[in-house]
């Protein structure tokens, strides 16, 4: 146990004598948690429209104005050209391009086949799938609207039908605020960067600067090295994950409906199991920038199929089999199941299992693929 303390003091040393860590380990996730959770926002707004408008009508001014009143739809370009429009599309200068046909209103009114053409940049699919949505569903008011009006003028008795009213009830994200639900996630994503990053470089430091030999040196056994070289660091990603959790609290309002207790022992078996997997890495790496770079290889990965940005059940059945293996998933789903959901150990019990059966396979790996030299 001495042992283990005092390379655990000796690393506390090296982390605070190097200036330029203690930045990268505390203040970058706090900037970073900040601007990504505003930047990473997938509502869509500022939809850029192009107007063709060949009925110059009542009814083609008022969808204009309720295309404008919406909050969506900004007005790039107009006139009465199609190909101007076609243009605006290609040069990237707008998102959908509006044309109204000649007799719109009168066709409307008749209740006569009516047609508005409607062209999307699809580029982005989400954004065109989006966009036409929200374009349809205010066209489709408009004409209920003008109908209505139209039969009232004329004083014909609509159909009387029992009026239904819903009420809506919002579980876990009242205000259907999109940063409640990235905030966490985003969490998730810097302590597993830092973690990688720092724990894989570790003994690749130790190699490039000559202090390995000395270590090797010396009777300490694999695994005194292995835990002197975790220990601080999952020290240091659990302060981590406190000041992101504070920050989310001050700055966003965000508090956990789940037992921190519960949050924060899932954390220290994921910490293990990351830091285990850098020191892997670390093991047959020869220089820093080795290190860095299959780190991120992995992590990119990990990132972009752990559910943060893109839904797991909207993935291919074949990459839904693979993030079975990725334990960011299972990370980000516990933040989010434990703080939103208030969710207990009985309905993480799996993530649990499966993170700490990680750990110990991956930091085995780790003290087996440690070659000490004396």
């Amino acid at each position: 146990m001495r042992t283990i303390l005092y390379l655990v003091r000796k690393e506390f040393l090296q982390i605070f004598r190097n200036k330029g860590m203690l930045p990268i380990i505390l203040v970058m996730p706090i900037i970073q948690l900040l601007v990504l959770s505003f930047a990473a926002d997938f509502e869509i707004r500022n939809l850029k429209y192009y107007w063709i408008d060949k009925d110059q009508s009542t009814a083609s001014r008022l969808l204009r104005s309720k295309l404008e009143g919406s909050g969506y739809f900004i007005l790039s370009g107009t006139s009465f050209d199609t190909q101007a429009g076609a243009e605006m599309l290609e040069d990237g200068e707008t998102d959908l391009v509006f044309e109204i046909p000649r007799h719109f209103e009168k066709d409307l009114i008749n209740n006569s086949k009516n047609s508005i053409q409607l062209t999307v940049n699809a580029i982005d699919g989400t954004k065109a799938g989006l966009g036409s949505f929200y374009a349809n569903r205010i066209v489709q008011d408009l004409a209920a609207e003008l109908r209505t009006e139209y039969l009232s003028r004329l004083k014909f008795e609509p159909v009387k039908f029992q009026q239904v009213h819903t009420t809506y009830s919002f579980w876990f994200n009242e205000s259907l605020n999109y940063k409640t639900f990235m905030v966490p996630g985003i969490l998730v994503m810097l302590v597993t960067m830092i973690g990688a990053f720092i724990s894989s470089m570790n003994i690749v430091r130790e190699r490039e600067v000559g202090t390995i030999e000395q270590l090797n040196v010396t009777p300490i056994k694999k695994h005194h090295f292995i835990i002197g070289k975790l220990l601080p660091l999952w020290v240091i990603g659990l302060v981590e994950f406190s000041i992101g959790l504070l920050v989310g609290w001050i700055v966003f309002g965000i508090t956990s409906e789940g037992s921190l207790f519960l949050l924060y022992c899932f954390a220290a078996i994921y910490l293990v199991m990351v830091l285990g997997l850098g020191m892997f890495i670390s093991t047959f790496t020869e220089t820093q920038q080795q290190a860095m770079f299959i780190s991120w290889f992995f992590l990119v990965i990990f990132l972009l199929m752990g559910g943060l940005f893109t839904a797991i059940e909207n993935m291919p059945d074949w990459a839904q089999t693979i993030t079975l293996f990725n334990p960011v998933r299972y990370f980000i789903e516990v933040v989010r199941l434990v703080m939103l959901k208030g969710a207990t150990f009985w309905d993480i019990r799996m993530q649990f299992l499966v993170i700490a059966s990680y750990a110990i396979i991956i930091n085995g790996l780790a003290v087996w693929n440690y070659r000490k030299v004396a």
